[in-house]
């Protein structure tokens, strides 16, 4: 049996390490030398002098090659910082004075940057005084060497606006960041590269998460509070607790924040068990807990071991979010407002995850894996959160905004509450059926050749779809086809007829032959790379291969078709690119707009697919709910004609409608616990 189990999006142990790994490890510290291993003594001397003083030692590093020992070879060019947070005999301060962190998570990469400073200032009513995000990886280096920190990528404008607002900012650059985002935030070409160990002291994997961080920590610790900003904390790493236990790159992550200038208060956030505060927490360091339930238990264990230091609930899941094919998952406002009042009355912090949602814009939504099947997560990021995806406050923002009003203290008056956003009326949209599902994908772009199917990575392609094509001889009789590696689902064509859907890692249907060849067509989807546990970066495509009963089929095309790297070209250029064939395909739909607002989009009879709102994919949507409504913001929208074009992969519907409010599906309530 395996080692770890699933409870939602936390497991309850951790994979083996690899005896690569271990090798690595053993020889990085051999290739260390005296000079470090003295060093690193030096340092953790004065890491201990500082822990007493309240102030962080900083290096700053002369090089970007990581070695396998947890530190870097630095300059010994140190100064010291005042951290604004810190804390002695299990009190937080701030600046010296008592403080409690009441924070909600608010994920930039989820919200359209012209709806930030809106979403800020509900959080800021909630009466939070501090927001945290995390920063994935993938949403700002697409492509190995490309770093982008512009428009919807633009933390630094995100933190000044949190600042502008009155809010405290907490940083978690992960390298991993789970947050049910595609890949747990690593980039697919980092973990489609052969031989990459995740989350370990694996040198090529310390490498390019070096470089990374090269990039993004020096603009953190310019927004640190320190230098003016809002950054008052830095997470290490996320929940490294429940994933492994290799100690030596969970203090190569916290060095690496350090070497590149974080001088603010640094934790660790990990699940409130012995077992994920082992593998997670670093000596030294705030050690954070995540749960949703049972506040006293995890603050008992935490003050069990960590008796100097305060009490802070990392991530209090006031809300859970859903996958296809279940139900939606709420947790009432009572029950939240009853567990946050738990961490309070034990003297802690906290901070809500979420205090508002957002959205799984494009095809950012990650996925889990039960152990048995993959759990593709919806697009729809609300959370039941306080603040809802189009940013309406909810019963839960009110239960939970007058619990931290009755904190009193030396606290500014809450602000008032906001409106909700205004929503566009409910309407019909007639559609009109363009291209034909195969003939416009075959259209769209050169089709790649190779002796067997190449996976997503070898493809180079992160998300969407490829289309897969051979030709093999099928003599007479009935067949066995069989996928083996298949991630994640099939539609299956011969000779242009659908004949069958595989969702199943190894799959098999039967086909009829003739004598002849046929035209094989595999049209596979990434349904969303699993965010956590021990199958992260895990392959798209078809890995394996294709056989006709016992014989492998040989000779394939591959017709790249990554949807979130389309722009209007490509979309009015597939849409056009054959005749309707009345089954599956494209459509259009016009949507005339006085003045731009929120609204909810709804696709009545139509099976599987995505959506486009002008040059933006919106999203998947898929019949088997929960969600059957898709969150269309304002700021896509422009006064006037506005096109919805849809890829619709399995059966048209009528029109298309918006929608009163959303429709997140039946609902189950769902609290998150720890046995």
């Amino acid at each position: 049996m395996p080692s770890w189990s699933f409870h939602g999006r936390r497991a309850t142990g951790s994979p083996l390490v690899g005896i690569d790994n271990i090798l690595c490890h053993s020889f990085g510290r051999q290739r260390v030398g005296r000079r470090l291993a003295r060093h690193r003594i030096a340092v953790r001397l004065r890491e201990g002098i500082d822990h007493i003083l309240g102030r962080r030692h900083v290096t700053t590093t002369t090089t970007s090659t990581a070695d396998t020992s947890g530190n870097r070879d630095t300059m010994d060019t140190a100064h010291y910082a005042k951290a604004v947070l810190t804390f002695s005999d299990g009190t937080l301060r701030r600046d010296g004075r008592p403080h409690r962190v009441l924070a909600g998570s608010l994920h930039y990469f989820r919200v359209h940057p012209e709806q930030w400073a809106d979403r800020l200032l509900r959080l800021a009513a909630l009466g939070l005084n501090t927001v945290d995000t995390y920063v994935p990886w993938n949403f700002h280096e697409r492509s190995a060497g490309d770093v982008r920190f512009d428009g919807w990528r633009d933390l630094t404008r995100f933190a000044r606006l949190a600042q502008q607002t009155g809010l405290d900012v907490i940083v978690r650059p992960g390298p991993y960041i789970c947050a049910e985002w595609d890949n747990g935030g690593l980039p697919a070409w980092l973990t489609g590269t052969p031989g990459m160990r995740l989350r370990t002291s694996h040198g090529p994997f310390l490498d390019a998460v070096g470089r990374w961080f090269d990039e993004l920590i020096p603009r953190v610790a310019e927004l640190q509070a320190g230098r003016g900003g809002p950054v008052v904390a830095v997470q290490i790493e996320n929940e490294y607790g429940s994933y492994g236990d290799d100690q030596a790159y969970v203090r190569w992550v916290r060095d690496a924040l350090v070497e590149r200038g974080v001088t603010e208060l640094l934790y660790t956030a990990d699940g409130p068990t012995p077992l994920m505060q082992d593998g997670g927490t670093v000596p030294g360091e705030l050690a954070a807990a995540t749960f949703g339930s049972r506040p006293a238990e995890a603050a008992a264990l935490l003050r069990s071991r960590r008796p100097d230091e305060p009490f802070f609930c990392a991530e209090f899941w006031s809300g859970w979010f859903d996958h296809w094919g279940e139900r939606h998952h709420v947790r009432s406002a009572a029950s939240a407002a009853e567990g946050v009042g738990g961490i309070l009355d034990a003297g802690g912090s906290v901070s809500l995850y979420m205090a508002h949602g957002g959205t799984n814009f494009g095809l950012w939504a990650g996925a889990n894996h039960d152990g048995a099947s993959l759990q593709p997560t919806v697009t729809s990021y609300d959370s039941d959160a306080p603040v809802a995806e189009h940013g309406a406050l909810t019963p839960k923002f009110f239960a939970l905004r007058e619990r931290l009003a009755a904190l009193g203290g030396d606290v500014p008056p809450l602000p008032p509450a906001p409106a909700d956003p205004p929503l566009l009326a409910p309407r019909s949209l007639e559609v009109t059926r363009r291209a034909a599902l195969l003939p416009a994908l075959r259209s769209t772009t050169e089709p790649v050749r190779a002796p067997l199917p190449l996976s997503f990575e070898e493809l180079a392609q992160a998300s969407g779809l490829v289309l897969y094509t051979a030709e093999p001889l099928l003599p007479p009789g009935r067949h066995e086809l069989t996928v083996t590696g298949l991630h994640d689902r099939a539609q299956v064509f011969v000779d242009g007829a659908p004949v069958g859907v595989l969702d199943r890692e190894t799959s098999s249907f039967t086909v009829p032959g003739g004598g002849v060849r046929v035209r094989l067509e595999l049209l596979v989807e990434n349904q969303g790379r699993i965010n956590y546990g021990p199958l992260l970066g895990q392959g798209k495509g078809i890995l394996g291969g294709v056989r006709v009963d016992r014989r492998l089929v040989h000779g394939w095309t591959m017709h790249r078709l990554p949807l979130d790297e389309w722009g209007p070209r490509e979309t009015a250029g597939a849409a056009s690119a054959a005749p309707p064939d009345g089954r599956a395909g494209f459509a259009t739909a016009l949507l005339e707009v006085t003045e731009p607002a929120d609204a909810f989009l709804a696709l009545p009879g139509f099976g599987k697919g995505f959506v486009w709102v002008n040059d933006t994919l919106l999203g998947r949507y898929w019949e088997i709910g929960p969600q059957t409504t898709l969150y269309l913001p304002r700021p896509l929208l422009r006064a006037g004609e506005n096109t919805l074009t849809v890829l619709e992969l399995e059966r048209f519907g009528d029109h298309l409608a918006l929608h009163e409010g959303p429709g997140l599906g039946p609902a189950e309530e769902y609290v998150e616990t720890f046995d």
